[in-house]
């Protein structure tokens, strides 16, 4: 980065901390990952300088031949490895994308009915304070309270009553496996379009180890980070009766110009995901989750449905007397990012929840196995018991800053 060193130091210099922060802390947030250098070498690209309203072959400006080459190849990678028939690509990130959906296939005023915020489900899904709740009619299904699983007894019984237009699968804090034929099937059920937002667990589905919706879903709608491990932006995979509104949706609809170094690297981050590599990765992460899981549980921690079978544990602290927010930044002074997050019927309010979000994409990425989550359970252990001991999370910061020395993060020149 030497040009940006030479223009604008302050800047560079903030990007240096960011590196070594990454490079030398354990990311737990299930939403984060590493990019791989390819992808950022293209997100850093020369593409940055074109603006390219439009679809390949119908743009509003011209000098895009190299454009419509790239859009075009990225769409087809993302329709094979999805097996869809239709894919757009352009959405800036996941919200953007959601409300493309709504915005193409709904009326105002109409039915959304997705899993309610508190229970683990997204902002887009319908919740009241996001314009996916005011501007459409939104309601709520919830998880069991003893199992904090989807009861789908419940999800029929409120299809049936609601008559929703559109009912959305799909979750951010969410610890097990997702049934999408169920959910197709009560939406069929109902006359509703089905819609899977699978932006947290895409690489698992594309690695073999979490069902897939596109049998099930009319459209599934993801970012490309998290577990896919691309750029911060988006994709809506679709069935050709619903492409031409979902695509005037996000164009003209919602946006202007794509940007076209993102695209660019989302088609690498698809190339990667087609490798045998990328399968094993994706595996690991399910096992090293497991194996956090099963090391929190051994040290009396109270996780969410009691386990996991994806990439995200949700941990309820109140067994712990700790609240989410001051464990959360307890362990960020050990050196163990992680966001604290709101549990299931959580008596406590969202800026100051119960819980802490945890997922092992990031250190998978990282090459971290099962023997380093029972230390990283340990070290949480160690951390959030000592919560107010500043000497003893400096010191555990100084042991995990070690560990990751062995294990060099994808995309990080190593100093």
């Amino acid at each position: 980065m030497d040009a940006l060193k030479t223009t604008d130091p302050e800047i560079y210099e903030i990007i240096r901390k960011e590196e070594r922060y990454e490079r030398d802390s354990i990311r737990l947030i299930p939403s984060e990952n590493y990019a791989s250098r390819a992808v950022m070498e293209a997100t850093g690209s020369i593409l940055t300088n074109k603006y390219s309203e439009g679809y390949s072959g119908r743009r509003y400006y011209e000098g895009q031949r190299y454009i419509d080459e790239l859009e075009t190849l990225v769409v087809e990678r993302a329709k094979a490895l999805f097996r869809a028939e239709h894919a757009n690509v352009q959405p800036y990130s996941g919200s953007p994308a959601n409300l493309a959906v709504y915005f193409g296939l709904l009326k105002p005023g109409e039915t959304i009915m997705g899993l309610a915020l508190p229970m683990g489900g997204h902002l887009t899904h319908g919740w009241n304070v996001s314009i996916t709740g005011s501007f459409w009619r939104s309601v709520q299904y919830g998880v069991d309270r003893e199992t904090h699983r989807i009861d789908f007894d419940l999800v029929r019984e409120m299809a049936r009553k609601e008559r929703p237009r559109i009912i959305v699968c799909g979750a951010t804090a969410y610890p097990r496996i997702i049934d999408f034929k169920s959910f197709g099937e009560i939406a069929r059920e109902v006359g509703a379009y089905m819609m899977a937002d699978v932006s947290h667990i895409t690489g698992l589905i594309v690695g073999g180890v979490h069902p897939d919706p596109m049998p099930h879903a009319d459209v599934v709608t993801t970012t490309t980070h998290k577990t896919l491990r691309g750029p911060r932006g988006a994709m809506i995979l679709c069935r050709k009766d619903v492409a031409d509104a979902i695509d005037r949706a996000v164009f003209p609809g919602l946006q202007g110009g794509p940007h076209n170094h993102t695209t660019a690297a989302i088609g690498v981050a698809l190339k990667e995901a087609s490798t045998p590599e990328f399968k094993q990765y994706a595996a690991q992460v399910v096992r090293n989750a497991k194996a956090l899981a099963d090391e929190l549980l051994a040290r009396g921690f109270s996780l969410v449905s009691g386990g996991t079978d994806n990439h995200l544990i949700l941990v309820d602290l109140t067994n712990k007397k700790v609240i989410g927010k001051k464990a959360a930044r307890s362990l960020d002074a050990a050196g163990i990012v992680c966001n604290y997050n709101t549990v299931p019927y959580d008596p406590r309010k969202p800026f100051s929840p119960s819980g802490i979000r945890l997922g092992t994409p990031a250190v998978t990425s990282r090459g971290m196995r099962e023997a380093e989550m029972k230390q990283i359970g340990r070290w949480m252990d160690e951390a959030i018991s000592h919560a107010d001991d500043d000497a003893a999370l400096k010191r555990i910061a100084a042991e995990v800053a070690e560990m990751c020395k062995g294990f060099p993060a994808p995309g990080i020149p190593v100093d």
